[in-house]
């Protein structure tokens, strides 16, 4: 039966019972376990106090705000100590700065507690921050299961590097591949260097991904003999810690870069001609 399986759930749309108080929420789950009354105190009140709610033990749900009711429900969810936890979105439908913090606050209870936590978001930043590993899903199959940078940096195929991260993508064809190096003609006629990934042989369709940090504007950071492409600037973003700048690059117009904001850092115009290009191992050669 469910409340012997040992399974936390912790629900996108918080699933508290607006007619009983923060206490007896977090005791429901206790008492169907036959939690004896004194037990039952003493782990309400360490739940509360991991999220840091121990004040608000005697309110209803419908005093709290969405932030704390969403604490609440995590603490509802760990209180009678299970072996897995099961998370559904649990902050879609809060503000970005709370959200944020209690990504933090989430990932440190489960290491804390060494709860197993299994956590579905469509939030891309959530499961890179939160993750040991993620499942990165496409019509119900797995397309990678990795640690959050592998997922980030070495995308299997298209999809997981179009999906994880902000990407840009180039369409060719795999002219030849020698020593781990994939020349690639782009369908604008260019030529550039790419890491083959899931691409095998000559004349083959392929897709290439290239993070946009990873574009590089200085020629001297580049080896001697790497291909780069021109680039027209159409505009630039100022992001505050960022600079994103949107270029025309190979017959596209929406090949992003991101460069840090330092002291040092060139402030592109739109119109400005650029030349570009990336260290071979930092763009793969994917599936078309």
């Amino acid at each position: 039966p469910p409340h012997k399986r040992g399974i936390g759930m912790v629900f996108q749309n918080y699933a508290l019972f607006p007619h009983m108080t923060v206490a007896e929420n977090l005791s429901f789950p206790l008492e169907v376990r036959k939690i004896g009354k004194s037990d039952r105190e003493q782990k309400i009140m360490r739940a509360l106090g991991m999220v840091q709610m121990q004040d608000f033990a005697s309110r209803r749900p419908t005093q709290l705000s969405g932030g704390q009711q969403q604490r609440i429900a995590l603490a509802r969810a760990l209180v009678f100590e299970p072996e897995l936890v099961l998370m559904d979105e649990p902050l879609g439908a809060l503000d970005k700065q709370l959200r944020e913090t209690l990504q933090f606050e989430i990932t440190r209870l489960a290491h804390e507690l060494g709860i197993t936590t299994v956590y579905v978001t469509h939030d891309q930043t959530e499961a890179l921050t939160m993750s040991d590993r993620v499942a990165v899903f496409d019509d119900g199959r797995i397309q990678q299961l990795d640690s959050p940078d592998k997922l980030y940096e070495e995308p299997q195929n298209s999809f997981v590097a179009q999906f994880i991260g902000e990407n840009n993508t180039l369409d060719g064809v795999i002219k030849e591949i020698n020593d781990g190096v994939a020349l690639v003609q782009l369908d604008g006629g260019d030529i550039i260097d790419a890491k083959p990934v899931n691409v095998t042989k000559t004349g083959e369709r392929t897709r290439v991904s290239i993070r946009p940090e990873r574009v590089e504007m200085d020629p001297g950071r580049l080896k001697p003999d790497a291909h780069t492409l021109k680039a027209e600037v159409m505009e630039f973003v100022y992001m505050g810690d960022l600079f994103r700048t949107r270029l025309r690059v190979a017959g596209i117009d929406d090949f992003i870069i991101k460069t840090r904001n330092a002291p040092d850092q060139i402030r592109l115009k739109p119109g400005e001609q650029i030349e570009i290009g990336w260290m071979t191992e930092d763009c793969r050669a994917l599936d078309a």
